[in-house]
């Protein structure tokens, strides 16, 4: 806990917040030697390995930055929680449950395994490359482009300025990801796409390579916190009953095969990529004793150094001391 915080003004509190995470994030910046950049998509591979920055952003305002916040990556998976909530925005809840689960799996994000072994062999979770493809094969439109349109415009309306797409990430990961193409026949076998194979996958590259920074991850994991709401305008961005069921999906398979543990230790709905970010969400709490954010916050961190599961090895430590220090876990 950050002693004393209720008996100090706004602008010292933020200032002795400020310095808590600036030394934190220095701290753990360290750890990143323990870590590797993603290879597989061969732009990562050109990713500052020492980077660490995070960006928090509170309901009443407060935000606090620190580390790398400036430098503009690619959104890679934390795309899928996005391009899951436009399709139930574009086609309701319950058809697109009809087409993919939300059960976690226990197995790495890109397997392949489930679909063969699992009858129906319904994709477990839209968080999954298998269930992310099938998601954006749902999306409207005939072209990946028309199927973006509505992610780029839900976007515009969290971060305030309509995001690009980094050719280069979207070529690297095009021309490299056999996996993907093996896991899209697959679907296509199977009968769950509904856009073709060549534009659904298209679409699914494009969506990974969006290019963001840890504030805007904040600003999106603030709308989500206050239930699909901008809490500066009140407009309902996101339905809440998509946005409540986003989270869910956040909390329990967001963080690929670790996700037990993160919900366990750290205990907030996040969503990692393989570029280093990760978007987590507090929403408000209930604690008897004074805690920063209570009122809840988005919070963006941006690591490129991964751990064997795919995660930012420095941003999970960092998110990790964070929620015990200001008791951020809803558990």
């Amino acid at each position: 806990m950050v002693q004393g915080t209720a008996n100090l003004n706004t602008e010292v509190t933020e200032k002795w917040l400020q310095e808590y995470v600036d030394s934190w994030v220095q701290f753990f910046k360290k750890q990143t030697v323990d870590g590797e950049v993603a290879t597989y998509i061969p732009i990562l591979a050109e990713a500052n390995a020492d980077a660490l920055g995070i960006s928090i952003i509170g309901r009443n305002g407060t935000i606090i930055k620190s580390g790398i916040t400036e430098e503009k990556f690619t959104i890679q998976s934390i795309s899928k929680v996005l391009t899951f909530i436009v399709a139930c925005m574009e086609r309701g809840l319950a058809y697109v449950l009809s087409r993919v689960d939300v059960e976690p799996t226990g197995e790495a994000f890109n397997s392949i395994m489930h679909l063969e072994m699992k009858r129906p062999n319904k994709p477990f979770n839209p968080l999954v490359n298998s269930g992310a493809i099938t998601v954006s094969s749902m999306l409207e439109g005939r072209t990946s482009d028309q199927k973006l349109e509505a992610l780029i415009v839900l976007l515009e309306k969290m971060i305030g300025y309509r995001p690009e797409v980094n050719v280069r990430a979207y070529e690297s990961e095009r021309d490299t990801s056999m996996k993907n193409r093996a896991i899209g026949y697959y679907l296509l076998e199977g009968d769950y796409l509904e856009s073709d194979l060549g534009i659904t996958l298209e679409t699914y590259f494009k969506q990974s390579a969006i290019e963001i920074t840890v504030d805007d991850l904040a600003r999106i994991g603030l709308v989500l916190s206050n239930d699909g709401f901008d809490p500066n305008t009140n407009e309902e961005i996101i339905p809440r009953a998509i946005s409540r069921l986003a989270k869910a999906l956040m909390l329990t398979c967001g963080m690929y095969d670790a996700s037990g543990k993160f919900a366990a230790y750290v205990g907030v709905p996040a969503k990692s990529g393989v570029s280093g970010g990760i978007l987590a969400v507090v929403p408000p709490r209930v604690r008897d004793e004074e805690f920063p954010f209570l009122e809840g916050c988005g919070i963006g961190v941006y690591g490129p150094a991964l751990d064997n599961q795919g995660n930012s090895i420095g941003g999970i430590k960092l998110l990790r001391h964070i929620a015990n220090q200001w008791d951020l876990s809803l558990f």
